[in-house]
């Protein structure tokens, strides 16, 4: 009676053996399916090649992609906005797709970043082209994103960009049933001896050291590493810094960040998805600090505008700029620290760089003329400056919001406001309440006369539909009249946190002539924000008037707290020792 008890548990039922059966078998042709179809659970090989920021391309390819500045080495700069689309074909089960788009030009690709449930999605988002020459095709590919599964394309396009000029905002029609983007394009041609890298004008390829050129073929002694044998890059590079961590897309993909002295790049193969990022240092705009899910500390990488994304869909942001965000450090804070010093390192590199390359062509032209003091002299005025020097602001648009009497000369009014060792700024972002305020020195720029320098600060946003404050940046220009009585202080403001912050800029001039021994009249104009919107927006409007507005009221601010600090100064005899730039004389008696 046990055994026969025992044997009816032990044993299986022929029922029991037909369903375990029948089940393997689902199993086995499911895996069967998926992996002979797509070869890695639902990603095809193209599919692989699309999620790298590496193309499938020769050697000789990978070498001119990642060595060499395109700034200095194309004559053309395209600069593509990627603006909406229409009408997308809906991919989900919801009748929804979460598209993005792949935009590739020659060999350099860039992602937008991915709206979630829409087919009418928004972008606003910049990507920079550096090409050679004329003609050129562009490739506008959007995709739908999946978790798992392979993303389904939903159109493309291809537009021939044959000279140089600006579309405006046109609707391309996708190749399939339905859909179409709207694309903005604007090729300009660069300076032939262009080496001065313009804000959001340089390639998204990271510059490599100048010495690559010089050398022959690279000699390395050591096995390829994961920067090589994963993400193909050159031979010389190693991994400096290594950390386990996710990125965040639909949900934290596990995998591993590797950084070297040019790029950032993360793998991941979570749920068999091949994931590759490589972010050239070049690009990245500010490394700071995040959270993801409100308790998981994160580090969030933005790229600068005209970047676009590298190797999967980015984060997109209200000012335009891309970024990605990585969570789950062992130590964040230690990660976040040694990522921002090597991103400073790369920039303090590229400064020695420049400035070793300055030298070696001065003194080459030097001794190329006999090595006289005089010559030498005349020859460096040569080289640095340029045949036509370009405006600050936009001039055509400026529009007058403040003419008075001013109670100082030009001379002083620069000397004691505006010199390097003025407390005049520090006292006035006081007032303003403004937080985190760094300024640089006063030096003379290649493109403008006089003198410039760029002030950084935190203000307070008083909107209920901005956050509470916001990162500014504000370059300041300079320039004193040779007898010292006229004096232009121009200003270029760039909001960085608030919606569309990217899209404009506020211009400002004062001018200031000296009348009397004691006084001078002032003239501030100040460019109204919609003549000069670097990206059209559904609110321009409201942004044009609120700019305009806000600024009024920071002119009356300043010009009070000005009168309080000129009047301390003047009657406590602190100008007479007070230093400012060497083209000026501080005389404030």
């Amino acid at each position: 009676m046990m055994i026969e008890t025992a044997m009816e548990i032990l044993v299986p039922s022929w029922w029991e053996i037909q369903v375990t059966v029948a089940a393997s078998l689902c199993v086995i042709a499911s895996y069967w399916f998926f992996f002979s179809k797509t070869g890695d659970f639902g990603v095809d090989r193209s599919q692989l090649v699309e999620s790298s920021s590496i193309s499938t391309i020769d050697d000789k390819d990978k070498m001119v992609q990642f060595k060499g500045d395109p700034q200095t080495n194309s004559a053309y700069l395209i600069k593509l906005e990627l603006l909406a689309a229409k009408n997308l074909i809906g991919a989900n089960l919801n009748g929804t797709s979460d598209p993005y788009a792949i935009i590739t030009c020659g060999s350099e690709k860039r992602f937008s970043s991915m709206v979630p449930g829409s087919r009418y999605p928004m972008w606003g988002e910049e990507f920079n082209f550096s090409v050679d020459e004329l003609p050129v095709q562009i490739i506008v590919a959007i995709y739908d994103w999946d978790i798992i599964w392979k993303s389904t394309v939903l159109g493309s396009v291809i537009v021939t960009v044959e000279s140089e000029g600006q579309t405006g905002a046109v609707w391309y029609t996708l190749d399939s049933p339905s859909g179409q983007v709207c694309l903005h394009i604007k090729t300009i041609k660069l300076p032939v001896n262009a080496s001065r890298v313009m804000n959001g004008y340089a390639g998204a390829n990271a510059r490599r050291r100048a010495s690559l050129d010089k050398q022959g073929p690279m000699v390395v002694h050591q096995k390829p590493g994961p920067l090589q044998t994963i993400f193909n890059l050159l031979p010389d590079e190693f991994v400096e810094l290594s950390y386990s961590c996710a990125i965040e897309r639909s949900f934290l993909y596990h995998g591993r960040t590797y950084v070297s002295a040019w790029h950032i790049c993360f793998h991941s193969n979570a749920f068999s998805r091949q994931m590759k990022v490589i972010i050239p240092i070049g690009d990245i705009d500010e490394i700071r600090r995040s959270q993801h899910a409100f308790i998981n500390p994160a580090i969030t990488v933005i790229l600068r505008m005209g970047a676009g994304g590298h190797g999967v869909p980015p984060l997109g942001s209200p000012d335009g700029r891309v970024r990605y965000k990585f969570a789950s450090f062992w130590n964040r804070n230690h990660a976040l620290r040694q990522l921002q010093r090597t991103a400073k390192n790369y920039h303090t590199m590229l400064e020695a760089e420049k400035k070793e390359k300055a030298e070696s062509a001065l003194r080459a032209h030097s001794s190329s003329i006999g090595g006289s003091r005089r010559q030498a002299k005349i020859a460096e005025e040569t080289v640095t400056k340029p045949e036509k020097l370009q405006p600050f602001i936009k001039e055509e648009v400026l529009v007058g919001i403040y003419n008075d009497v001013f109670p100082c000369t030009a001379e002083q009014f620069f000397t004691l406001l505006f010199s390097d060792d003025s407390k005049f700024t520090n006292e006035y972002r006081a007032a303003r309440k403004d937080s985190n305020l760094v300024m640089g020195q006063w030096h003379a720029a290649d493109e403008y006369d006089g003198q410039v320098r760029e002030v950084a600060f935190r203000s307070l946003c008083k909107s209920p539909i901005y956050p509470r404050d916001t990162a500014m940046t504000e370059s300041q220009h300079a320039v004193l009249s040779p007898d010292k009585k006229i004096f232009v202080f121009e200003t270029v403001q760039q909001a960085h946190d608030v919606p569309f912050g990217s899209y404009f800029e506020i211009h400002c001039r004062w001018h200031l002539e000296t009348i009397a021994e004691n006084s001078s009249t002032i003239d501030i104009k100040v460019v109204s924000a919609g003549a000069h919107f670097k990206k059209w927006c559904v609110i321009q409007f409201k942004i044009k008037t609120g700019a305009v507005n806000k600024y009024k009221k920071e002119v009356e601010l300043m010009l009070e707290t000005a009168r309080s600090y000129i009047k301390i100064c003047t009657s406590g005899g602190e100008t007479n020792n007070q230093s400012s730039t060497p083209s000026v004389t501080p005389d404030c008696n």
